[in-house]
């Protein structure tokens, strides 16, 4: 079954024609990775400490529906949707704003997320199995200031790498085997599937900086000053997302939701994992 659903979010990301941009046959995302956590792993408690007590384990959130009133979770399916080179190529040239194909795929790129989130769930459900989409659960909310800065109740990246498909990096991305350029998914199912393995030496082993104490190069990166050898301050990069950008660009490119993503663009570890000195 591990196959089976691989290929479909495959056939999905790979056919949709939701996955365009407007009026090209250019794709938002290259194929999906794709990865498999037991819905009891104990990472899902601690997250609780490391994010907050607001983050949803899998259990309360499929039970706190009526899909998942009588049954249990088993697995939670992440994915991640690798950005094209294309539009990585356009923004990384880019030093203030983001080009016109990263804001594009920000905004319509997560709508297609969106209907492939929906889509998995109907996958899943129609072969006798319950499943819920953690992201579009009304439970799912955003939270502009807690202790850790901003936050969710349910971080797609976490999940990520607690289905062994990446590590985190100074500017709070996920780098994967296809790099830190990207957008992230998950499904939560009562069925049964054997967990991937994390791969990497520690939570942070994919980052050149904490790897080898060098890199950094996002720290220049970032036209918002919101990084440092220290890390991410959220807050400076969430303002400058909210109040600058979309002054700057968002009615002129026609999009509502603006992620900057200089800081993922014209790095090391754009797309790939950045091999070491050693």
């Amino acid at each position: 079954m591990e196959n089976e659903i691989r290929e479909e979010l495959r056939r999905f990301v790979l056919e949709s024609p939701s996955n365009r941009f407007p009026g090209s046959k250019e794709r938002f995302f290259d194929e999906p990775l794709v990865g498999f956590t037991a819905a009891d792993d104990p990472l899902f408690t601690e997250y609780k400490k490391i994010i907050g007590d607001f983050h949803l384990t899998p259990e309360e959130l499929f039970s706190s529906t009526p899909v998942g009133c009588d049954a249990r979770p088993a697995t939670v399916i992440s994915y991640v949707l690798p950005i094209t080179e294309m539009t990585r190529e356009s923004n990384r040239t880019e030093i203030r704003f983001p080009s016109l194909p990263w804001a594009q795929t920000r905004t319509f790129g997560e709508e297609f997320n969106n209907a492939l989130r929906r889509h998995f769930v109907d996958f899943l459900v129609a072969r006798g199995h319950r499943a819920v989409a953690p992201h579009l659960h009304p439970d799912w909310r955003l939270l502009g200031d807690s202790p850790v800065g901003i936050a969710s109740s349910w971080s797609e990246r976490h999940a990520a790498y607690a289905a062994g498909l990446g590590t985190f990096s100074l500017n709070d991305g996920l780098i994967t085997e296809k790099g830190i350029a990207h957008r992230c998914g998950s499904v939560i199912t009562d069925l049964s599937l054997a967990p991937t393995r994390r791969t990497g030496g520690d939570h942070r082993s994919n980052c050149l900086h904490y790897r080898e104490g060098g890199c950094g190069l996002c720290i220049g990166r970032c036209p918002a000053g919101a990084l440092s050898r220290g890390g991410h301050d959220k807050a400076r990069c969430r303002d400058y997302l909210r109040d600058d950008i979309p002054r700057a660009v968002g009615e002129r490119f026609g999009v509502s939701q603006i992620g900057c993503g200089l800081c993922q663009t014209g790095v090391p570890c754009e797309g790939a994992i950045p091999p070491g000195n050693g």
